[in-house]
Protein backbone atom coordinates (compact mmCIF):
# COMPACT_ATOMS: atom_id res chain seq x y z
CA UNK A 1 0.00 0.00 0.00
CA UNK A 2 1.63 3.39 -1.19
CA UNK A 3 2.02 5.90 1.65
CA UNK A 4 -0.97 8.64 1.22
CA UNK A 5 -1.48 12.10 2.79
CA UNK A 6 -5.17 14.03 3.17
CA UNK A 7 -6.23 17.46 0.95
CA UNK A 8 -5.85 19.05 4.87
CA UNK A 9 -1.66 17.93 5.22
CA UNK A 10 1.14 20.21 4.94
CA UNK A 11 3.01 20.00 2.01
CA UNK A 12 5.90 19.97 4.00
CA UNK A 13 4.25 16.28 4.99
CA UNK A 14 3.77 15.74 1.52
CA UNK A 15 7.53 16.23 0.74
CA UNK A 16 9.25 15.06 3.39
CA UNK A 17 7.36 10.85 2.62
CA UNK A 18 8.33 11.62 -1.02
CA UNK A 19 12.17 11.65 0.43
CA UNK A 20 12.29 9.07 2.96
CA UNK A 21 10.32 6.81 0.54
CA UNK A 22 11.69 7.99 -2.57
CA UNK A 23 9.29 8.56 -4.49
CA UNK A 24 7.88 11.67 -6.65
CA UNK A 25 4.54 11.23 -6.12
CA UNK A 26 1.96 11.05 -3.35
CA UNK A 27 -2.19 9.45 -3.63
CA UNK A 28 -4.35 12.31 -1.64
CA UNK A 29 -7.08 10.26 -0.21
CA UNK A 30 -10.58 11.78 1.48
CA UNK A 31 -9.66 10.32 4.78
CA UNK A 32 -6.73 7.44 6.02
CA UNK A 33 -9.63 4.78 7.07
CA UNK A 34 -11.19 4.49 3.57
CA UNK A 35 -8.31 5.54 1.61
CA UNK A 36 -10.69 6.84 -1.40
CA UNK A 37 -8.69 8.70 -3.60
CA UNK A 38 -9.34 12.75 -4.57
CA UNK A 39 -5.54 13.31 -6.46
CA UNK A 40 -2.28 13.30 -6.33
CA UNK A 41 0.92 15.39 -5.30
CA UNK A 42 4.12 15.48 -7.02
CA UNK A 43 7.69 17.22 -6.10
CA UNK A 44 6.85 19.00 -10.14
CA UNK A 45 3.23 19.88 -7.89
CA UNK A 46 5.20 21.40 -5.16
CA UNK A 47 8.15 23.31 -7.10
CA UNK A 48 5.49 24.45 -9.84
CA UNK A 49 2.72 25.53 -7.62
CA UNK A 50 3.86 26.17 -4.58
CA UNK A 51 7.82 27.11 -3.74
CA UNK A 52 8.05 29.12 -7.63
CA UNK A 53 4.93 31.22 -6.74
CA UNK A 54 6.59 31.94 -3.37
CA UNK A 55 3.76 30.56 -1.44
CA UNK A 56 3.92 30.19 2.68
CA UNK A 57 5.98 27.32 4.30
CA UNK A 58 2.01 26.04 5.66
CA UNK A 59 0.33 25.61 2.60
CA UNK A 60 -1.82 22.43 2.52
CA UNK A 61 -1.78 19.92 0.04
CA UNK A 62 -5.30 20.31 -1.22
CA UNK A 63 -4.28 23.75 -2.74
CA UNK A 64 -1.51 22.55 -5.15
CA UNK A 65 -2.68 18.74 -5.68
CA UNK A 66 -4.06 17.65 -8.92
CA UNK A 67 -7.20 17.07 -8.30
CA UNK A 68 -9.94 14.45 -9.63
CA UNK A 69 -10.59 13.14 -12.52
CA UNK A 70 -7.38 11.81 -13.21
CA UNK A 71 -6.43 8.58 -14.90
CA UNK A 72 -6.09 5.35 -13.06
CA UNK A 73 -6.43 1.56 -13.51
CA UNK A 74 -7.60 -1.54 -11.34
CA UNK A 75 -5.06 -4.04 -10.35
CA UNK A 76 -6.49 -6.69 -13.61
CA UNK A 77 -5.29 -3.58 -15.96
CA UNK A 78 -2.94 -4.66 -18.80
CA UNK A 79 0.08 -3.11 -19.67
CA UNK A 80 -1.38 -1.10 -22.81
CA UNK A 81 -3.97 0.24 -20.95
CA UNK A 82 -1.73 1.83 -18.62
CA UNK A 83 0.62 2.94 -21.16
CA UNK A 84 -2.60 4.55 -23.01
CA UNK A 85 -3.62 6.10 -20.03
CA UNK A 86 -0.34 7.73 -18.77
CA UNK A 87 0.24 9.05 -22.97
CA UNK A 88 -3.11 10.24 -22.76
CA UNK A 89 -3.00 12.00 -19.71
CA UNK A 90 0.81 12.66 -20.29
CA UNK A 91 1.91 11.41 -16.64
CA UNK A 92 4.19 9.06 -15.94
CA UNK A 93 2.46 7.34 -12.65
CA UNK A 94 -1.00 6.13 -12.92
CA UNK A 95 -3.00 5.06 -9.37
CA UNK A 96 -3.88 1.99 -8.71
CA UNK A 97 -7.52 2.06 -7.39
CA UNK A 98 -10.43 -0.77 -6.40
CA UNK A 99 -13.78 -1.24 -7.35
CA UNK A 100 -14.84 1.98 -4.56
CA UNK A 101 -11.35 4.22 -5.88
CA UNK A 102 -9.70 3.34 -2.59
CA UNK A 103 -5.76 3.79 -3.59
CA UNK A 104 -3.87 0.22 -3.58
CA UNK A 105 -0.96 1.36 -5.58
CA UNK A 106 0.60 3.38 -8.43
CA UNK A 107 2.25 2.53 -11.48
CA UNK A 108 4.92 4.54 -12.58
CA UNK A 109 7.10 3.97 -15.93
CA UNK A 110 9.95 2.86 -14.26
CA UNK A 111 7.99 0.07 -12.90
CA UNK A 112 6.64 -0.99 -16.39
CA UNK A 113 10.35 -0.94 -17.86
CA UNK A 114 11.65 -3.07 -14.58
CA UNK A 115 8.79 -5.16 -15.58
CA UNK A 116 8.53 -5.74 -19.08
CA UNK A 117 11.30 -7.75 -21.24
CA UNK A 118 13.73 -5.96 -22.79
CA UNK A 119 12.66 -6.02 -25.75
CA UNK A 120 9.64 -3.85 -24.78
CA UNK A 121 11.03 -1.90 -22.40
CA UNK A 122 13.66 -0.14 -23.95
CA UNK A 123 11.15 0.90 -27.21
CA UNK A 124 8.66 2.08 -24.16
CA UNK A 125 11.16 4.40 -22.36
CA UNK A 126 12.07 6.22 -25.88
CA UNK A 127 8.53 6.78 -26.54
CA UNK A 128 8.01 8.29 -22.82
CA UNK A 129 10.64 10.37 -23.56
CA UNK A 130 10.06 12.05 -26.74
CA UNK A 131 5.76 11.74 -26.35
CA UNK A 132 6.18 14.05 -22.91
CA UNK A 133 8.94 16.61 -23.93
CA UNK A 134 7.76 19.41 -25.13
CA UNK A 135 8.68 21.05 -28.45
CA UNK A 136 10.12 24.18 -27.57
CA UNK A 137 12.72 22.29 -24.93
CA UNK A 138 13.56 20.23 -28.29
CA UNK A 139 14.27 23.41 -29.81
CA UNK A 140 16.14 25.20 -27.34
CA UNK A 141 18.34 22.34 -26.62
CA UNK A 142 18.99 22.38 -30.74
CA UNK A 143 19.71 26.00 -30.22
CA UNK A 144 22.09 25.11 -27.08
CA UNK A 145 24.07 22.71 -29.28
CA UNK A 146 24.67 24.61 -32.07
CA UNK A 147 26.07 27.56 -30.42
CA UNK A 148 28.68 25.16 -28.32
Amino acid sequence: MPAVVTPAAKLFEAAEIMKYEEVGCIPVVSDTVSRRLVGVITDRDISVRCTARRHSVGCEVGEHMTPLPLQTVTPDAEVSQIVAKMEAAHVRRVPVVDASGSIIGIVSEADLAAKLPEQFALPMHRHFLTAFRPPIARVQLKACLVQS
